[in-house]
């Protein structure tokens, strides 16, 4: 039977102390969600949208997923671009959820 793809997996609580992803982990889920890196311990990807509608309807989509997983990054954005970051903060580092968010945020494009 095949792995449970990451969109397809919903975030789970992490407990407070729980170690983080060790670095072989996090390169074997960096190979399921194309266009993200780790940058100073953050799982990032930068985005480039049309135009400022685009751009915030993307915005209001990662929204809704942060919600529904429960699990909420960092976002900035501009007219054209948007920057989302993941880390969980209760491992102090990367977790599965970190990547089950990307893959669902990639599957959006």
């Amino acid at each position: 039977m095949a792995a449970e793809s990451l969109v397809d997996r919903i975030c789970a609580p992490c407990e407070k102390g729980s170690p983080p992803l060790e670095s072989d982990r996090i390169q074997q889920l960096l190979l399921e969600v194309p266009g993200w890196a780790v940058k100073d311990g953050w799982l990032v990807r930068d985005f480039s949208f049309k135009n400022y509608y685009r751009t915030v309807a993307f915005v209001n989509a990662v929204v809704f997923i942060a919600h529904a997983e429960d699990h909420h990054p960092d976002i900035e954005f501009g007219y054209k671009t948007c920057s989302v970051r993941y880390l969980t903060h209760s491992v102090n580092g990367l977790s599965d959820n970190d990547f089950i968010c990307a893959a669902k945020i990639n599957a959006l494009i």
